[in-house]
């Protein structure tokens, strides 16, 4: 009996020690997002009183990427990759200078047109505040590690307005197929404090309650199938296409900050001669996807190109909200192109599937859809965020998210390893034929 009520008492303890190290994240975190947010609200608005702004893309990305290459080299790329390699590596140790270096190179990048996200920034400027409260405080790498997951959780959370989903988001995002439940409660106490936080700071969120759903019939359930296979082809186009982009600058023998410029380059030709609105965050475009209006067909292709020249040119930002540009440019097309009649439902649900295909987290994709645009929506993006999950395959947005399981088990490859180990250089992803086949092929 003793020991029993010290088991519980044991217990009990953990839980209260790890709610007050996440709330003591999530405040902070909920702190630095608001700064974050409020800096690039304010240069974007000055940015936007020019109306020839993105001319200067080559000149902001350039600086954007010298102040990362000198002063934290570490903030570079979309902030959640290096926190995953971090956490995978060496129990999410981050230098403290990457919080504001992060902060103000993702500001000049987003500010001055360049195609990508804001949460990316956020979870990496979490992650370092976690990391540095773990050192202030001596906690060991065991214990580090669960707080800079933390740091992510609050991080997602407070920039969407997500709490839930954005601690789901964090526990999920480190390994294909497995979640970290001995994380759970501290990741929830600090995504919901950083999200009352920085709402009671001022920050506001988008919420697009959608009211108008189809009945989930059969035919809509195959149309559900065939929008998250229709979106998960789209998120391994996105995979491809930042691979090939990274691969492609490089290649180039020069100072790697010159990359920038050219970057800047080919980013200001596709402002100047197709269209701004593929350039910044784009929130006006998801918007009115989301409102039902028809997005143009090459929407999806002209995001991809610019998002794929600015995260592989040193710029600096997430990978979140063009991932929500494109879903919601791919679910409109469907609707347009099925003629459904519910154009802004899907577009809403290619947002999240896009997202659970694309960084393979199809239960924080879910949760977010309901989060967003209400209940409703849950059984047709379910089916569609796991849909998109399995077709995107054995690979992610984020390359050292590691593989726990296989996605069909006529695949085998060695689980337990990155996935850039995978895609490049595994030879022991391949396809592994059924028995019935080899039989037959065997006998014939």
């Amino acid at each position: 009996m003793k020991r029993r009520v010290a088991e519980q008492l044991i217990l009990f303890g953990s839980v209260l020690k790890w709610t007050f190290y996440a709330s003591i994240v999530g405040a902070a975190v909920g702190v630095s997002t608001t700064i974050f947010l409020k800096a690039l609200a304010w240069a974007t608005e000055i940015a936007a009183t020019h109306p020839s702004y993105f001319l200067w893309l080559p000149v902001t990305l350039f600086i954007s990427a010298v102040l990362v290459r000198w002063l934290a080299p570490d903030a570079e790329g979309h902030g959640t990759e290096r926190v995953i390699a971090a956490l995978h590596e060496r129990f999410g140790r981050i230098p403290l200078a990457v919080v504001p270096v992060k902060l103000v190179a993702t500001v000049i990048t987003l500010a001055g047109g360049g195609s990508a996200g804001k949460e990316g920034p956020c979870a990496q400027i979490g992650a370092g505040i976690a990391s540095a409260l773990a050192s202030l405080g001596r906690i060991p790498d065991v214990e580090r590690r669960k707080l800079v997951i933390c740091g992510v959780s609050a991080g997602y959370a407070a920039v969407f307005g997500t709490p839930i989903a954005g601690a789901l988001f964090g526990v999920e995002v480190l390994f294909l197929g497995q979640l970290l439940y001995d994380v759970l409660l501290p990741s929830f106490v600090a995504g919901i404090t950083a999200y009352h936080v920085s709402s009671a700071l001022g920050v506001t969120y988008f919420h697009f309650s959608l009211d108008v759903f189809p009945a989930f019939t059969e035919r809509v359930f195959g149309q559900m199938l065939l929008l998250g296979a229709w979106c998960g082809i789209g998120a391994l186009l996105l995979i491809e296409a930042l691979h090939f982009g990274h691969q492609l600058f490089h290649r180039l023998r020069w100072w790697k900050p010159l990359n920038a410029l050219l970057g800047g380059a080919l980013l200001t030709g596709i402002g100047g001669f197709v269209s701004t609105r593929y350039l910044g965050l784009g929130l006006d475009s998801i918007e009115n996807g989301l409102r039902g209006q028809v997005l143009a067909k090459s929407a999806f292709f002209w995001k991809l190109l610019a998002t794929a020249i600015t995260l592989s040119c040193s710029g600096s930002g997430g990978i979140v909200t063009p991932i929500f540009f494109l879903g919601t440019s791919t679910g409109n097309l469907f609707g347009n192109l099925f003629n459904t009649g519910h154009i802004a439902t899907y577009s809403a649900i290619g947002m999240v599937a896009l997202l659970a295909g694309a960084a393979n987290t199809p239960i924080a994709a879910s949760i977010m859809a309901i989060e967003l645009f209400g209940p409703g929506i849950a059984p047709h993006a379910t089916i569609a965020c796991i849909v998109a999950f399995l077709m995107s395959g054995h690979r992610s947005v984020y390359p050292s998210q590691v593989l726990s399981i296989l996605k069909s088990e006529s695949l085998t490859a060695t689980t337990g390893k990155a996935m850039n180990q995978i895609e490049h250089g595994d030879a022991s992803l391949r396809f592994k034929l059924p028995e019935r086949i080899v039989r037959f092929f065997s006998r014939h």
